[in-house]
């Protein structure tokens, strides 16, 4: 049999990819609901024109359609926000140009230079500075307190390093849903990082739900073996995704990206 008739067709291939798109869609706005909104329009322009993928694998392809839609909007936050959102936008409107977008291509969704200069339209070198600077821009942005929901201890122990490395202050750990309440009563914390999986089979989805109705909206970023499942656009769903396994990289971005918006939705499981 031959590899055409053995490879996935475009549309399979789309299918493969619009969760990611998703993710990174809602990591630009800050928002579930805009975020998807964007993917949904990047889609639609596919399905109006396949000709937009030319030149391109299918998935740099779907994101230079999403990022083209982006760039033309000017608006990576809703306009008329108001609190945490509005210091959002004010924030980005500080930020060099193209460089936050990089870092989340680079750092969350894998893509290397070459991809990211095609997606956003630059040079390949010029993709790789603009990933640096938008770490060090990110990394300057925010500091505050971070809670991390995680039952496996190692993994519980690399996060905290990696978290306190970045100058951020760990309230604690807590490895059940009812420790994380407790915990975040305690020391309400800025962001809370939180596996779906806990030690006594509870969620940290109910968890985030339990210390966000308590304490208020807060940044919130969950961690999970499979995003797909959690990035599907029919229910309410996280802002910020880490997939596992994880890289520092990842965790660093995502943080500095949650710390920096200052807001997220509720998630009901």
């Amino acid at each position: 049999m031959s590899d055409e008739a053995t490879s996935p067709s475009v549309s399979e291939q789309l299918g493969l990819h619009i969760p990611y798109l998703r993710r990174y869609a809602r990591a630009l706005t800050g928002s579930q609901s805009s975020g998807d909104t964007f993917a949904s329009a990047a889609l639609e322009a596919i399905l109006a024109d396949r000709s937009v993928l030319d030149g391109t694998d299918v998935k740099t392809g779907l994101f230079r359609v999403l990022y083209g839609i982006w760039a033309s909007a000017g608006a990576p936050v809703e306009e008329g926000e108001s609190g945490a959102r509005a210091k959002a936008q004010k924030h980005l409107s500080k930020l060099t140009n193209h460089s936050r977008e990089a870092l989340l291509l680079y750092t969350i969704e894998g893509f290397n230079y070459a991809e990211i200069s095609t997606i956003i339209g630059v040079e390949p070198g010029e993709a790789e500075e603009l990933v640096d600077i938008a770490r060090q821009e990110m990394a300057d942005s925010v500091k505050g307190s971070v809670m991390i929901i995680e039952d496996e201890a190692i993994i519980a122990m690399d996060i905290e390093s990696i978290v306190a490395d970045m100058g951020h202050r760990i309230t604690g750990i807590a490895r059940t849903r009812d420790e994380a309440v407790e915990l975040a009563r305690a020391d309400a914390p800025d962001l809370i990082l939180a596996d779906i999986q806990l030690l006594d089979n509870s969620s940290g989805i109910d968890a985030v739900n339990d210390i966000l109705a308590e304490l208020g909206v807060r940044p919130v970023i969950f961690i999970t073996a499979f995003p797909e499942r959690l990035l599907t656009g029919d229910k309410p769903e996280p802002a910020f995704l880490i997939s596992k396994p994880y890289t520092e990289d990842q965790v660093i971005s995502a943080v500095s990206q949650a710390m920096f918006f200052s807001s997220t939705e509720t998630l009901h499981a």
